[in-house]
């Protein structure tokens, strides 16, 4: 039952970090693609959260490889990282205003770094599980993997309007937008222990 709580708690943690871009995708194209009209800015936003899932299939198929040479526990404590580090990054990305064409570039590498990162955590929780459970319950051990990606996105919106009531609607679109990306160290941190 260990396993299933604790790749569960990782998978919810990562989807998380994962729509947390979507979430605030208003608040991204306003600072990383700021050098065009606001409703292309908007579709680049959006845009490069679909990057994150068009990648998804190359981290199955990358870290699906590794898991089966290095182990599930090690792949997935892998893409754990690499998902919690790109999401804090984010966080503390320069924007458009500060660094030019180079910040949306970036927030690009970032996203396709998530999407291949929950590419390969989500198969690796969901066969780790699977070989932790008992044969006549690997169906039911497995579907917990599901169930908490949902609730990683009710997390991440509870995060969101947390932090959008502590401050003002100036300071949330000014910097108040990031705290919910920095959080993700913390979640990164809970997820590894």
């Amino acid at each position: 039952m260990f396993v299933v709580g604790a790749s569960s708690l990782g998978t919810m943690f990562e989807w998380y970090d994962f729509f947390l871009y979507g979430a605030l995708a208003s608040q991204i194209a306003a600072h990383f693609f700021s050098g065009v009209d606001e409703t292309t800015g908007f579709i680049f936003a959006l845009t490069a959260f679909a990057a994150g899932f068009l990648v998804r299939p190359f981290g199955a198929v990358v870290f699906g490889r590794i898991g089966d040479l290095a182990g599930r526990k090690n792949t997935f404590l892998a893409t754990m990282a690499i998902m919690g580090l790109a999401t804090f990054v984010v966080g503390l990305l320069p924007t458009y205003a500060d660094i030019g064409v180079a910040a949306p570039i970036l927030l690009v590498g970032l996203r396709l770094l998530q999407g291949l990162a929950i590419g390969g955590e989500y198969g690796a929780a969901a066969i780790y599980v699977a070989e932790h459970a008992p044969a006549n319950r690997r169906g039911f051990m497995t579907s917990w993997i599901n169930s908490t990606a949902t609730i990683g996105l009710l997390l991440s919106l509870l995060v969101i309007m947390s932090v959008r009531a502590a401050i003002s609607a100036e300071a949330f679109q000014a910097w108040g937008w990031r705290v919910p990306f920095l959080v993700s160290i913390l979640l990164l941190g809970i997820s590894l222990w």
